[in-house]
């Protein structure tokens, strides 16, 4: 008989320079996702479900950052107040951590890094974790719906995953108007499922 497989949530970069209205990066809505957010983990923890949580951890200096020829003001520096969990997320017990952009790359999905220059890609530990878990579909919430929510859930399909996507679990940057809109049609014209509870 088939082993069934396991379902596992994926809090994407829920922290200070994103979630805290102080924060570099601030997404607005963060408070109401971060209420989201901590619902699903306390639902996937009571379901004994994998929790996986990502954090961007860049070095001070980054072709990723605006004043290295980037895009972004400075945030999520390793170790720094901006890089941590937001404290009023939920930490499940046994939940996993991906850091991602830690050698200056842009860590924009929890599953791989691109260098900002030569554009290769790197794979990080987050397929790994999933696979030794025996998971095989990831719901995935956090910030941004734009960038690190859609990379995400678009590398997750791509490596065979279903995919689901809390709505009222993610909240955009919005660089440009309806990139969060645009950034959701990507999504489900990927195969995931965009959802609502309620």
């Amino acid at each position: 008989m088939a082993t069934e497989l396991k379902s596992a949530l994926i809090v994407v970069d829920m922290q200070n320079d994103f979630a805290d209205p102080s924060g570099s990066l601030y997404v607005r809505g963060a408070d109401t996702v971060l209420r989201n957010v901590n619902r699903e983990i306390r639902d996937a923890v009571d379901a004994r479900k994998v929790v996986v949580y990502t954090q961007d951890w860049h070095p001070g200096a980054t072709p990723h950052f605006a004043k290295d020829g980037g895009v972004w003001p400075v945030h999520c520096v390793a170790g720094s107040w901006g890089a941590q969990l937001h404290p009023e997320l939920v930490i499940a017990t046994a939940g996993r951590f991906v850091r991602k952009g830690v050698g200056g790359e842009d860590g924009y999905s929890g599953f791989s890094v691109r260098d900002a220059e030569s554009g290769a890609v790197k794979r990080t530990e987050l397929d790994d974790v999933l696979r030794e878990a025996g998971v095989g579909s990831v719901v995935v919430v956090g910030l941004a719906t734009d960038y690190c929510v859609k990379e995400t859930v678009l590398d997750a399909r791509r490596l065979g995953y279903a995919a689901t996507v809390m709505r009222d679990c993610m909240a955009a940057v919005e660089l440009k108007p309806n990139d969060g809109s645009r950034a959701i049609d990507d999504m489900v014209a990927a195969g995931a499922e965009v959802v609502v509870r309620g």
